[in-house]
Order: C-alpha cells, then structure tokens, then sequence
C-alpha cells in the first residue's frame, strides 16, 4: 500500500474524535510514555479500537523517550536516554511537512504512524510528530527529543507542538470530520489557539472586534479532561515567555482572556474553551469543581485496558470460563463462579514468574509461600511510599508476631524530583536495616512490561497516597484483573472499588478536605498495621478459602467495572458528540505497527 492510499484510508475512518495526548504508552518498546497518564492514553486507545470507535489520536515522538533508570546499592537513581529506532515500530509519513510559530521563526514537523489494532479488527491511527527535520536548526531538532524535559521554554515549545502542530497535520490529511478534540489533560490545550485561528471572522463580517474570534464554535468542539489536583500537572507559562514565543500568532489580550491574566494557565484555557470538561474519578470531580469554581466537572472514572493487563494465567482462565470477556469486559462479573482451586493455582503460577524475574534481575530469593506485598508507581512524596515503613519496629512486630512479609517496589522518580529520589534511597536503607526479617526487593525501571509483571505476581496490593492527591489511580484496577485484592487509601477511584474485606481493605478514613496534616500520616500509618496484624495477615495464612473468596470478588466486582470498556461508553454517552451513530469502516487494509 502506498502512502496516499493510506491516508485515504485514514480519511475513510470518518475520524469523530481527536485524542490529543503529550504521552501515549502503546507497547513497551515504544517509549513515548513516563507513567500512568500516559499508560492510561494508550489504554483508551486500544479500547477505542476494539469497538471500532471513530478514533485518532496525536502525541509526539520522543526520540530519546523518557529515560531507563539505574539504581546503585544504596538507591541513588541515574537517568539514561533511551535508545530505540523509531523506523522499525512507525511509519514516516515523509510526504507531510507541518510548520508551526515559535518565536520570529517556524519549526518544521513530520509526523510518524502507528495503527493500533483491535480484538475484532478495529483501527486507530496514532500520529507521532518529530521535529528531528534537517530544516531545523540544532536546539529545534532537539524539541521533541525526550518527554518532560528541559525548562519552561523547552516545555511551552512542546506544547505548541502537540496542540497546534497537531491540528495542523490533521488539516494537511484532509480530515475534517472530528467533532470532538479531546484534550487529555491540559498539556495539549493550545490547540484551542489554532482552532481560533481557523475560525476566526473578518472584521467586517463582524464589525464587533469582540466577536472576530468565535469562541462559542471552538468551545463545541472541544473537550477536556483533567488529572491530576497536584499543582505540578497544571502547566503555567509566564507572559514574557509566550509573547516571545507566541506573541506575533496569537495577541496576548485573548491569551489573557481565555488563560488567565496573571499568566497563562493551561487548564484555564481548556476549561474556558471547552463544552465539557470531566474529571477521573468522582472523589477527583468534587475536590477538582473546588480547585476551579464556576465550572461544571462531570466525573468518568478511569478504567485500563483488560487484555492489556491481564496476566497470561488469567487470560487462559477467563478464556476457559468467561468466554468474550475481551470484547465484553463486564463478563468479568461471573469470575466468581471460577473454581477456587484453579483461580489460585493460576496465581501461583503469575507470582512464581515474578520471583523467578526477581532472582534473575537482583539476585534476592523471594519465599512463595510468604504474603507479597506490591507497591509501584511514580517515586514523589505525596505516593508516601515509605508509609509501610515509617514505624519499623511495629513491623517487626507485625512479621514475629503474626506472619512473615515480603515487598515488592518499584517506581521512577522525575529527573528534577530530588525528594522523590531520596524516597527511593531512604526505602534501600531500610530494607538493609531490616533483611534479617523482610525481603525489601526494589526493582529498577519501572515500565508496562514490569508494572504488568508485578501486578500480577504480587498477593497484595498497596496504594498509600496522601489524600485528596490521587486524582484517580489505575494500577490497582490492574491488580484487580489478576484477583489481587486492594489495600489502599480512600481516594480516587478506590473509594468507588471499595468494599471493606470483599474486593480488600480501607487505609484511614475517607478524605474531608483538601488539606492533610501530619497527624493523617500517623493515623493512616495505625490503621495500616492494624489492618495487617489482626485481618490480612491472619486470612492470608490461617482462612486461605476466604483469601480466594476475596480474589474472585476483586475481580467480580472491581475488574468488571473499571476498565477502559465501561469508562469509553461513559465517555460516548455523556462527553462526547457524534454526528450519527454509524460505525467506521472494518478497519485500513494491511498491518503497521
């Protein structure tokens, strides 16, 4: 198939919906992704080509990806550039130039291709846009080499690049069919500009110049979703910065109107520009219509991709006994009708392949017998990820006293996230503290292969985050899958998961406000031994047909919800627009990816 015909393809999809992400996470070896909005990107995207929804999406192609982590012996993290050939796993669509502002100059793109397949034969075409062009000069070339790097201009420069490069490589493919740009989070939010842009009315159409830019058409074609209530994840730019590199597209009095006057706020300028604006989970919707009062944040809870997280023990079960559970995740529902027996000896068999990983990668020897406890994700202060160790005698106590332990941890900690990194050094100096009686095994690099690895491998699963701060969460959606029961934080989407010793167990109190102090820290820290010493452990060890009981409920209750199947058709019902409710055509013929 030759390009043109591809892109006639393309256009065949009658595409409803532009996914515009500044990470996806596809597949392991393509490292456009750092962590769980990325993950949940391409998650949403395999979903939306299982059901043949009308889907593309646009990202950008991170040459040196996000980084590989190295963990010396006492945990001091170093950041390696990824290397990868991005001609072997995309397809350069070398007929397609894009140009966009930035400063007195253009930086030229050209986008790559990735087709996402799924169960049945749906597409999704991914775009990835690169700005490693000849046309460019040296600090250009270098935009879109690694994901969240740089400083603040690096970071604007970007996002010009995804949201109005974005827009521009759609307008060059001739797709004129997308009723809903979709902003996952507010790293793509400039592409309101171009919208703006485009339509943008002749003065004397207007004769009103407060009515030369249409607002109200790029508001309906909008949509926004927001992740995260950390300050960190809500981009803000000086002025004396965007003038420099925006100021001659775009005139700072709408920037200001739309963005804010102060400076330019990303969220601000999508919640301002967008019909409908929605949250991760429904504890996230209350805390985020706090965070920005007098917009209307509608809640749909994130989910993941279920045959994408499902371990390959799993996998063979559901097949045998929920037959079309990957095209219908709410089949997950009869899991408790799986005989006990097998539901657990498949669990073995996924906790034994992690051991064995275990002892190949850090030559620690991990008992299978012993309750394992997995925690993994993004290394920064507010995941608390020394929660479980901050009373070390207690946990003595709890591992003589009660029943032996053993923990399995990963996660990466941004490159500038210095408190983060030094989490992941203070966890290294008291598994040495404590080996004499628990196995503290800390595995480096964290990515989808491991965190999948984990979350199947593990007996329990542990979220510690400070409340109201996890916005939603996923990896324990994907713990779920694999009938591991959740030990987590009332937050996010657990609160919603939750039922206290069926699907697993609580952590402190619900959320009461968006302020946590350090008394919460030791009030959550009780709860957490509590629990431990007179319910899990006890269950664990001496009621193993209750344990599995509670692995089927897991999945019963919490896989067949949350999962990107459920949390697509929320989005169909009550965020998007579609101008019929025809499906697109079976799919683009050929294989790439």
């Amino acid at each position: 198939m030759t390009i043109p015909d591809i892109y006639a393809q393309i256009r065949k999809l009658n595409p409803q919906i532009a996914y515009f992400s500044m990470e996806i996470g596809l597949r392991v070896d393509l490292p456009t992704y750092s962590g769980g909005l990325g993950v949940l990107a391409g998650d949403t995207i395999k979903a939306a080509a299982d059901h043949r929804l009308p889907f593309i999406a646009v990202t950008l192609l991170y040459r040196e990806g996000y980084f590989q982590q190295r963990l010396d012996a006492d945990g001091q993290q170093q950041e390696i550039p990824v290397a990868w050939d991005p001609e072997k796993l995309l397809l350069e669509l070398d007929m397609i130039t894009i140009r966009v502002p930035m400063g007195r100059h253009e930086v030229f793109l050209r986008p790559w291709l990735y087709l996402v397949e799924g169960v049945d034969g749906g597409q999704v075409p991914v775009f990835f846009l690169d700005s490693d062009l000849p046309q460019n000069g040296p600090e250009e070339r270098r935009l879109t080499a690694h994901l969240y790097g740089g400083d603040q201009r690096y970071r604007l420069s970007q996002e010009i690049i995804l949201g109005i490069g974005g827009l521009r490589l759609l307008s060059a493919l001739e797709i004129h069919s997308v009723l809903n740009f979709h902003m996952n989070e507010g790293h793509a939010a400039l592409l309101t500009l171009e919208l703006l842009q485009r339509y943008r009315r002749d003065i004397e159409e207007t004769w009103d110049p407060t009515q030369v830019w249409d607002h109200d058409r790029v508001r309906h074609l909008c949509v926004f979703t927001t992740h995260t209530p950390v300050p960190a994840g809500h981009d803000r730019f000086d002025y004396k910065l965007v003038d420099e590199l925006l100021g001659a597209y775009m005139p700072l009095e709408i920037l200001k109107r739309f963005g804010g006057q102060d400076e330019l706020n990303l969220t601000t300028l999508a919640l301002n520009l967008s019909r409908r604006t929605n949250a991760v989970s429904k504890c996230h919707r209350d805390v985020s219509m706090q965070m920005f009062p007098g917009h209307r944040i509608r809640a749909v809870t994130n989910g993941v991709h279920s045959p994408s997280w499902t371990c390959s023990e799993f996998q063979e079960l559901y097949d045998l006994y929920l037959p079309g559970w990957r095209q219908d995740n709410f089949l997950l529902r009869n899991a408790i009708m799986i005989p006990g027996e097998q539901l657990f000896a498949a669990h073995m068999s996924a906790k034994a392949r992690l051991l064995q990983h275990i002892k190949e990668k850090t030559d620690n020897l991990l008992r299978s017998e012993v309750l394992t406890i997995g925690f993994a994700r993004r290394a920064t202060p507010y995941k608390r990820a020394t929660l479980l160790f901050s009373q070390p005698d207690r946990l003595r106590h709890i591992t003589e006293y009660y029943g032996p332990l053993q923990l399995v941890l990963a996660g990466k900690a941004h490159p500038h996230d210095e408190p983060g990194k030094q989490l992941i050094k203070d966890i290294f100096k008291t598994s040495k503290q404590l080996k004499d009686l628990i196995k503290i095994v800390y595995l480096e690099n964290y990515d989808m292969e491991l965190g999948k690895l984990i979350t199947g491998g593990v007996d329990l699963w542990l979220n510690t985050p400070t409340r109201p701060l996890e916005a939603s969460g996923t990896s324990g959606m994907k713990a779920a899958h694999n009938g591991v029961p959740n030990f987590s934080i009332l937050d996010g989407w657990w609160i919603e998961g939750w039922i206290e010793g069926k699907t697993g167990w609580s952590i402190g109190p619900p959320p009461s406000g968006p302020q946590v102090d350090l008394a919460s820290n030791l009030l959550d820290a009780n709860d957490l031994y509590e629990k431990l010493e007179k319910e899990i452990i006890p269950i664990y060890y001496n009621e193993r047909s209750c344990w599995i009981e509670i692995m089927r409920q897991a999945i019963s209750f919490n896989a067949s919800f949350f999962n990107t199947y459920r949390m697509l058709m929320e989005y169909c019902m009550n965020i998007y627009s579609f101008a019929s409710p025809s499906r697109p055509p079976a799919g683009l013929s050929g294989r790439l990816g």
